[in-house]
């Protein structure tokens, strides 16, 4: 049955901002831990999407180039309430973590001091996410591994992850828990699975304008920035970095570091010190870009180059959303696609199990008080249901009362 894309949205881009603005001011920990908190927020708490649907689309930005965490935020706002959600959720999401990073460009040294790594709040910080993704892997374990089929593909795509910890590994996994899917689980269960629908109030000609938008502009930006216009320059650099690179995070820095260290546009030093900064903010790590703008414009100009650069690396994301999530939609419906994406699900389990403990447990637990708070915050979620924003603000006063190199 063909059906017309006249999907209405069934939030309002305020709620969407609301609670992206939450997310943003709390989500420590990465974009395996984002994921976390995501999933806490829109669909244990409030019900915008099943478990089946926020997985599938966690395996489709996993595909796609850029931050994971943050198109799955855009994907989330899309669905949600249209063009105007999709930019809510992106705003919401790295506004805070983009002010602190160029706040912290324009020299103001306090934060140099309070936001090092060894700060007991930011200690605190990292011990909740990893309650919150241990609670996330639990969640998602009991749904989508519950029988040995899928929780032999979770746990095959963890020792995949686990063994090669780049983002090679992760689409490799996905690749072996798609196979698995595909020749081992039963059709049955596959279409029982598929009836968790993403709405998607974007038309086809709008996906295929954006598609062909994302292909032309890295042809067009580089010819662009071959004329020596400074501004042409910057865009075509982070457009290139939020466009080229899979994995998303800290997968981006070597191309950053290539992008603007190597011309000299920004000083090693200052490079390493926004890196170390950008690790105690909330958010996405992209937006390590606002820093970098900032300082290679400096002065006046530094709140120009900061926006520049932020919407430079974030655009080939919003254009890869809007372009596939259609299609998406429609494609994970057939019974064979329903079936490798039960494999693909399961084996995003084992690598979100994976990322639990490396990088999320090891950086996260240094010590037994560390433990302790991670333990409680555990609980917390699990059995008492607190949200996973009050579990962070928690952690983080406890943390900077007992954790620290002052401690």
């Amino acid at each position: 049955m063909t059906r017309r894309q006249t999907v209405r949205p069934q939030g309002t881009a305020w709620e969407v901002f609301c609670l992206f603005l939450t997310l943003g001011l709390t989500s420590f920990g990465g974009p395996v831990a984002h994921l976390g908190y995501f999933r806490d927020a829109v669909v244990t708490r409030r019900g915008w999407l099943g478990e089946r649907a926020y997985a599938d689309l966690v395996a489709l930005c996993q595909f796609l180039p850029g931050p994971a965490s943050s198109q799955v935020g855009m994907a989330i706002g899309l669905q949600r309430a249209g063009y105007a959600g999709m930019l809510a959720a992106w705003t919401a999401f790295t506004l805070p973590s983009a002010m602190l990073l160029v706040a912290f460009a324009f020299g103001i040294g306090a934060f140099e001091t309070k936001m090092g790594a060894e700060a007991g709040w930011v200690q605190g910080l990292k011990a909740a996410a990893v309650a919150v993704v241990a609670h996330a892997v639990l969640g998602m374990a009991r749904n989508l591994a519950p029988d040995k089929q899928r929780a032999t593909i979770a746990v095959g795509g963890m020792i995949v992850a686990m063994l090669m910890p780049t983002a090679v590994g992760q689409v490799l996994a996905i690749a072996i828990g798609a196979a698995a899917g595909l020749l081992w689980l039963k059709p049955a269960d596959a279409s029982a699975d598929g009836a968790d629908n993403v709405r998607v109030p974007v038309s086809r000609r709008a996906a295929f304008a954006c598609l062909a938008a994302f292909a032309v502009l890295l042809v067009v930006l580089p010819l662009w920035a071959a004329t020596g216009d400074g501004v042409a320059t910057m865009v075509d650099s982070y457009y290139r970095a939020g466009a080229l690179v899979f994995g998303g995070g800290h997968v981006v820095l070597p191309l950053l570091q290539a992008e603007v260290v190597g011309p000299g546009l920004v000083d090693r030093d200052a490079f390493l010190a926004g890196y170390g900064a950008a690790q105690a903010v909330p958010g996405p790590l992209f937006t390590f870009a606002a820093f970098l703008g900032a300082v290679h414009q400096q002065g006046p100009s530094g709140l120009v180059g900061a926006v520049i650069a932020l919407l430079a690396i974030f655009l080939p994301s919003a254009l890869l959303i809007v372009g596939t999530l259609p299609f998406w939609d429609r494609l994970r419906t057939a019974p064979n696609v329903r079936r490798a994406l039960m494999g693909v699900n399961a084996a995003v389990v084992g690598l979100l199990a994976a990322a639990l403990y490396d990088p999320v447990f090891s950086q996260g637990i240094a010590s037994a008080p560390a433990m302790a708070i991670a333990a409680a915050g555990f609980v917390a979620l699990t059995v008492w249901k607190a949200p996973a924003w009050a579990v962070v603000v928690v952690s983080g006063v406890v943390g900077a009362a007992v954790l620290g190199a002052g401690a």
